[in-house]
């Protein structure tokens, strides 16, 4: 058998066991990582392709048509103590990017107003600085907190850097916080070739503090930033064993000035790839494609949700633009993808009866 892209043979087995692969995880099943680093080392586009089918047929059974849409406000922009070595807002580079320190209410209720108007579900207050304590910006900020919560406009979200102290998260959730992102951002043995203020486990036990307050888990990472596909396979593995609720995808937008500015582009079919293997071995997970994904992807930005995507970073992002908004809700609906998200639990990833209910007609504004 031939691929319709390469004169190259096509591996019958490697079809056989693609199928099988996605029969497991279709029926309940988790996959070995084993099974998850071939899946990463595929090569063959014929076999890229087949394993994007996959993906799409294990999105459908657990997530049904939903897109469940997301965006974020800068309340603290630049002057970051941390180097994290992809990012234009650390002090430790000289690039162009914003600084400002904390906006005020109005800054935050107009987001959540742009939010509402878009069907956003989620709206992420996210500040550039080491992490988080009490005091009195913790007192601030979760007065913004539970003014977001009380307004309706959409569910509070934060992205607020590293928590050392348990009685911060409770204070948070109190707030009504219902979702954290902080990025595992790559592998344990990557990480030290990403930053070095900070470690991995610091990371980790950030998350920790987060789910014992009972604030659900947004953690990510970022690809294309010199890592390998067993370091992207080890972050799936890691983001499902610590209970990740969503999982962002980026893909590294060099931004002149930091370390990162040289890297390569990834191809878009190994960033396809890499979503797809994301969804098999997160099969139930909200995975969010995020930055970087319209100067990576162009015109093949539709396909994340033929590789497995169920939720979109809308809006622009913390230091790069994105997309119009419009563009991709009209993008959603010629897919026949809905927007409408209700699940603000999560409880979708713990159901274990039928799967989502059929299709319907979205209606996107």
């Amino acid at each position: 058998m031939l691929s319709t892209m390469t004169s190259d043979s096509v591996d019958a087995a490697n079809h056989d066991r693609l199928a099988a692969l996605g029969r497991k995880v279709l029926s309940g099943h988790p996959m070995t990582r084993a099974e998850g680093e071939w899946l990463f080392s595929l090569e063959a586009s014929a076999d890229v392709y087949d394993l994007l089918a996959w993906a799409n047929r294990i999105r459908e059974r657990f997530k049904g048509n939903r897109i469940h849409l997301c965006s974020i406000v800068n309340i603290k922009a630049g002057g970051c103590s941390e180097n994290c070595r992809f990012c234009a807002q650390s002090a430790a580079y000289q690039t162009e990017a914003p600084r400002y320190g904390l906006v005020d209410d109005r800054a935050i209720q107009s987001a959540a107003e742009e939010a509402q108007t878009n069907g956003v579900v989620g709206l992420g207050l996210v500040a550039a600085w080491r992490g988080l304590d009490e005091g009195p910006v913790l007192d601030a900020l979760c007065r913004q907190f539970a003014a977001l919560r009380r307004s309706g406009k959409a569910r509070p979200d934060a992205s607020l850097g590293i928590i050392k102290n348990p009685r911060v998260a409770r204070r948070l959730a109190e707030a009504g916080v219902e979702c954290y992102n902080h990025n595992l951002e790559t592998s344990r043995r990557f990480f030290p070739q990403v930053c070095s203020t900070h470690t991995y486990q610091e990371r980790v036990e950030t998350i920790r503090h987060l789910q014992a307050a009972g604030i659900k888990i947004c953690s990510g990472g970022i690809l294309g930033m010199g890592e390998t596909r067993a370091d992207r396979c080890e972050l799936a593995f890691s983001l499902r064993e610590i209970g990740a609720s969503v999982v962002p995808i980026n893909i590294l937008n060099p931004i002149p000035g930091t370390p990162f500015a040289d890297r390569p582009p990834l191809p878009p079919l190994e960033i396809l790839q890499t979503i797809a293997c994301f969804r098999f071995i997160l099969p139930k997970q909200e995975i969010m494609i995020a930055g970087g994904r319209a100067v990576n992807l162009r015109d093949l930005q539709s396909m994340i949700f033929l590789a497995g995507a169920s939720a979109l970073m809308v809006g622009n992002y913390l230091t790069t633009l994105n997309q119009p908004v419009e563009k991709d809700l009209q993008m959603l609906k010629d897919l026949g993808l809905d927007p409408r998200w209700d699940k603000h639990g999560f409880s979708d990833q713990e159901e274990t009866g039928a799967p989502p209910a059929a299709r319907h007609e979205p209606v996107v504004a």
